[in-house]
């Protein structure tokens, strides 16, 4: 695959502007040239290579499998856009596909790539998983390694620190202290657009997962194993 074409960038500067059912639907072919068949033909070139940095991850070439459906659910939401406005594939770890495991996301928009590695967010359950980690001598010292390793690799963010006090019950040592602020764990980081478009798109992914690889082995290790 030769990167995203410009279908693919047409298409998704176009749902955000105008985003809304007829404009949708009179550019179907639109999306189905930059939105479904590219998101097929990436994941099926990515996927296999991805597997070289961590063999249990799974993977599908099809939407609602690594190829996120572009309706956006909004139930229960203020924002009543019903479609997203960015393509998003994902490579997640455990025998069901869910947001809910470690993975690998890419994050295409119309002027922007975010790539990222880890979980967004916990359930209550994997978060008193975490935090216990995270006070654990051996898994805790392990996860100040894991993020001082990618952080060696670039200039990644890493998230996703939503508290502002420690939640009670739980104290360790000051370097790994920070991370009981956190609700998630991930490492992250944003490229321009032209990326996404480069002959090299899939190797420039495969290093960054690569490089923050050892975020997503942690968490299968100490916490969504």
């Amino acid at each position: 695959m030769n990167g995203f074409p410009k279908q693919t960038f047409e298409f998704l500067a176009g749902i955000a502007a105008h985003n809304e059912k007829a404009w949708f639907d009179a550019n179907r072919p639109l999306y189905e040239a930059g939105y479904v068949e590219p998101g097929k033909a990436f994941v099926a070139e990515i996927g296999p290579k991805l597997k070289a940095i961590s063999p249990e991850v799974q993977f599908d070439p099809k939407v609602n499998g690594s190829i996120s459906r572009i309706n956006r659910d909004i139930r229960f939401s203020k924002d009543k856009r019903p479609y997203k406005q960015h393509l998003g594939l994902w490579f997640w770890h455990g025998e069901k596909r869910s947001w809910d495991r470690p993975g690998y996301y890419v994050h295409v928009e119309a002027e922007r790539v975010f790539l990222g590695t880890g979980m967004y967010g916990f359930d209550k359950e994997t978060l008193d998983s975490f935090r216990q980690s995270i006070i654990h001598p051996r898994s805790g010292k392990a996860l100040v390694a894991a993020v001082a390793a990618v952080k060696s690799k670039g200039a990644y963010n890493i998230g996703e620190k939503t508290r502002k006090l420690t939640p009670r019950g739980f104290e360790t040592d000051p370097d790994r202290a920070e991370f009981l602020l956190y609700e998630g764990l991930t490492a992250g980081i944003e490229l321009p657009a032209s990326a996404a478009a480069h002959p090299d798109f899939a190797e420039v992914c495969l290093e960054h997962f690569a490089n923050t690889a050892p975020i997503t082995q942690w968490l299968i290790a100490e916490v969504a194993g």
